[in-house]
């Protein structure tokens, strides 16, 4: 597989829960070939990674797969609206921020930092 299929493969088998960034990925993906566990080659420009003998032999006697630890107790239609209520608020600030006078700007700044606080109340148990 190459780097980007495998971050798209963990994000799918994690249900989104667990999304590797390149920045993490591709050391570990190097680290792993100089410890002899995986081996590289190129195709088309880009490098295609498997697992060397020792590398399936350390992957079998490992831990659970990371993904299956990320996504244990999620409840992804939760997660799933979560994430839409955040990314309808970034839609909403951003046209704001994009077509709003100086005053509308400040005012809808004000509002997003008052609502992080009023979430870091909420772990607080506090109103």
């Amino acid at each position: 597989m190459h780097g980007y299929e495998m971050i798209q493969e963990i994000a799918e088998r994690s249900g989104g829960a667990w999304k590797p960034s390149p920045g993490s990925v591709y050391p570990t993906l190097q680290l792993l070939e100089d410890e002899g566990l995986i081996v590289s080659e190129s195709e088309g420009g880009k490098k295609l990674f498997s697992l060397t003998d020792s590398g399936r032999g350390a992957a079998e006697e490992g831990p659970d797969a990371p993904w299956e630890e990320a996504s244990r107790g999620v409840d992804f239609e939760a997660l799933g609206e979560i994430r839409q209520a955040g990314f309808g608020l970034m839609e909403a600030f951003g046209q704001v921020w994009k077509t709003g006078t100086k005053e509308q700007r400040e005012k809808a700044l004000a509002v997003i930092n008052e609502t992080r606080k009023k979430l870091y109340l909420i772990l607080a148990d506090e109103d």
